[in-house]
């Protein structure tokens, strides 16, 4: 039986570039570490609290996904995301905050940004220059390029070019580029 094609998926608001994440309350910085979530991590995530289904993310070949938390409290993922490297860039499939991050009451700002930042910092690594393309809604398309750098490609996807990459590496890993 042949399974039905997943609808594209796109990235949320984008609501603050900071250093790691920051504290919505108090504006304290909280060190964080991207680090890979494995299937039996996946498998430990709440359902209810997730819009994507992350155990099965974790079980396509071609995709890693990797768990934002802070450096002191590991066991704490403040947002997830699905990567795929292709032959010449990095595509983004999934990017989600943790319900605890998500809308007016959220706890902590920056989750998305870092994510991204992320998705551009394994492209350099990978020497695709920091190309990562994604699919966007409709109505953020100018919000990702006001806030990430992003540039459309046609329909509804986009890419964040070297430049853009850079600017957002910098902003969350300002040691991988050393002076």
């Amino acid at each position: 039986m042949k399974s039905k094609p997943r609808p594209p998926v796109f990235l949320e608001r984008i609501d603050k570039l900071t250093r790691s994440i920051e504290n919505a309350q108090t504006g304290d910085s909280l060190p964080t570490k991207v680090r890979p979530l494995t299937p039996a991590q996946a498998k430990k995530l709440e359902m209810g609290e997730w819009s994507f289904n992350w155990p099965r993310e974790t079980t396509i070949e071609s995709r890693q996904v990797y768990q934002l938390n802070a450096t002191d409290n590991t066991t704490i993922v403040h947002g997830l995301i699905s990567l795929e490297a292709k032959p010449d860039h990095v595509f983004m499939h999934l990017v989600e905050s943790a319900v605890f991050n998500k809308g007016r009451q959220k706890a902590y700002l920056g989750v998305l940004g870092n994510l991204v930042a992320f998705a551009c910092r394994q492209s350099f690594g990978l020497g695709f220059d920091g190309f990562v393309s994604f699919d966007s809604k409709t109505a953020l398309k100018a919000h990702y390029a006001d806030v990430l750098g992003a540039e459309p490609l046609g329909g509804l996807r986009m890419y964040v070019g070297t430049v853009a990459a850079y600017k957002l590496v910098n902003q969350y890993y300002p040691d991988f580029f050393p002076a």
